[in-house]
């Protein structure tokens, strides 16, 4: 017979297998359906944690304050990736901040909201402790005050002492109205001048409560005559003049912002002096700077959890702690990820913790989350804590 002529040599047949006739499956396909199991399990939920605060600590208010206060910041480690000028920018940032302690990290180290509550109205009472309320940064879920806190009264003390551009009679003064308002936000002025006043606001020690209501949308509509009067005066006066958009004091009478002292002045030069001083709050320098710090850590923290379990929005304690921490030098399980050759930490100083929050303390972060209603902490049976956004 003839020899092929065919270019390409004919293949042996393999023998048949039993399994021969099922399709292959690629093995990436079951990696990644197994990855996808595993991130996105839903925890076992076995009720609710009653209480954040480690068992050894005290239950009254004044222990809990003490707590949070020492235990809010990180130690700069020893292996920080930062220059001397970095730490110091960090030291003094910290130090800055005003002593007040948020009411819902407060409760949420509390076993019995209730029975801290009736203390803490007690403590308020007897002058030990003040509560402060700064409107103008609602949560973004769970509602409330932002900086709805409480503040140790001799901290306060401590501060307007060390305090060098306030008048030492100005200062005492300023006691003498925390000591006859312990429970009120607001205090006249009554016993302080204009240029006293003006030192206190400068400095941080005292804020416009008509300013603070406009923030949280309380504030008065404007009456309809002073509407009217504005909107006649561009055309009953000369272009450019005072009159032409309503006088001095339109801007205030209309509900504008700004300064109450002027506008307070001149209401009673006009009433003959008579009437009392203006009502101003109570605060302490760079609150503003607090509150910007609280809102942003509670906000990322939601976020590092949804990145965690997009389809639960939940991961377990030391998982999102993890993720907090920005999986850095000397943390327990990037030891144990550097042991198996899989760690992929970083210096602490190249981690949002420390450039943009300054090594705020996971634990801080948590209680301040729960506290407000954005965060909730269960119980797994597993021995390990489930964290879930609300």
């Amino acid at each position: 017979m003839p020899k092929s002529t065919s270019p390409f040599p004919r293949r042996k047949s393999s023998s048949s297998s039993t399994f021969s006739a099922f399709p292959r499956k690629k093995t990436s396909l079951s990696r990644q359906s197994s990855k996808e199991t595993s991130t996105d399990d839903r925890l076992n939920d076995l009720g609710l944690t009653p209480s954040l605060a480690p068992p050894d600590i005290p239950q009254d208010v004044l222990s809990l304050i003490h707590h949070i206060q020492f235990t809010t910041w990180e130690d700069i480690p020893e292996v920080a990736g930062m220059n001397s000028v970095r730490i110091a920018e960090i030291l003094r940032y910290r130090g800055t901040l005003p002593p007040i302690i948020s009411l819902a990290h407060l409760y949420a180290l509390s076993n019995s909201p209730t029975e801290t509550e009736r203390e803490f109205v007690r403590l308020v009472a007897g002058g030990v402790v003040r509560k402060v309320i700064i409107p103008g940064r609602t949560v973004a879920r769970g509602g409330g005050v932002v900086a709805e806190g409480v503040v140790v009264v001799e901290r306060w003390r401590d501060v307007i002492t060390r305090t060098s551009n306030v008048d030492e009679s100005v200062k005492k003064t300023y006691m003498a109205l925390m000591d006859a308002n312990p429970t009120s936000t607001t205090t006249s002025t009554n016993g302080l001048g204009r240029e006293e006043i003006q030192q206190l606001v400068r400095a941080g020690f005292l804020t416009n409560p008509t300013a603070m209501a406009s923030a949280t949308g309380q504030s008065s509509a404007p009456s309809l005559s002073s509407l009217l009067e504005l909107s006649k005066s561009g055309s009953s006066a000369p272009t450019g003049s005072l009159s032409a958009i309503g006088g001095r004091g339109a801007v205030h009478e209309a509900g504008g912002g700004g300064s109450a002292l002027s506008t307070h002045d001149r209401r009673a030069s006009l009433s003959g002096g008579g009437s009392p001083g203006p009502e101003m709050t109570f605060s302490l320098p760079n609150t503003g700077v607090y509150l910007k710090l609280l809102t942003s850590a509670r906000a990322h923290l939601v976020t590092l959890l949804k990145q965690l379990s997009p389809r639960f929005n939940e991961a377990t304690l030391p998982q999102l702690k993890e993720k907090w921490d920005g999986n850095v030098l000397g943390d327990s399980s990037s030891t144990a990820k550097r042991a198996r050759g899989e760690w992929t930490g970083v210096l602490a100083g190249r981690t949002k913790k420390w450039k943009d929050f300054h090594g705020l303390r996971f634990e801080a972060v948590l209680g301040e989350c729960v506290g407000c209603g954005m965060v909730e902490v269960f119980e797994t049976g597993i021995g390990i804590s489930g964290v879930r956004a609300r």
